[in-house]
């Protein structure tokens, strides 16, 4: 107040730093946001791919016959497992094709097949489950049966 009994009007040096501190906190709310949603905006993709391996290995092993056609066990060249119990215990580091060539920009997976015996309405069939990881912490199992058809 000035000796004329009038308010000047201006910001004390508290309002100032009082609002400089609320929006400081308000902006880094706003920024660990931001961050989050950057870090995790690949998730969704690293998913979608992990699906698509997962899909992939499965009906590779679930197109292979039933029983050893060979009658050969212990396969260990990926373009000779020719029936779906030579999957078993099957891994990679990497996502492959077919013929066990490493696919490019899928590196960062690992795979793992299991086949089990399984009995489906009294139907003797395989349980085969794919595991799909990635460093981020996807860990996804896809399964399917094969019977003896």
């Amino acid at each position: 107040m000035t000796g004329s009994g009038k308010h000047s009007g201006g910001f004390t040096l508290i309002e100032l730093v009082v609002s400089m501190v609320v929006v400081s906190i308000a902006l880094g709310g706003v920024l660990m946001v931001m961050n989050y949603t950057v870090q995790h905006s690949a998730d969704p993709m690293l998913q979608h791919q992990a699906v698509a391996i997962a899909e992939s290995y499965l009906e590779e092993v679930l197109l292979r016959s039933y029983a050893d056609p060979d009658g050969s066990d212990g396969e260990t060249v990926r373009s000779l497992l020719d029936d779906v119990d030579d999957y078993d215990g099957w891994a990679d580091t990497g996502a492959c094709d077919q013929e066990g060539t490493a696919i490019t920009g899928l590196e960062s997976y690992t795979v793992s097949v299991a086949v089990d015996d399984a009995v489906l309405n009294t139907v003797a069939c395989k349980k085969v489950t794919v595991t799909v990881s990635h460093p981020t912490g996807i860990n996804l199992k896809l399964s399917g049966y094969r019977t003896n058809y």
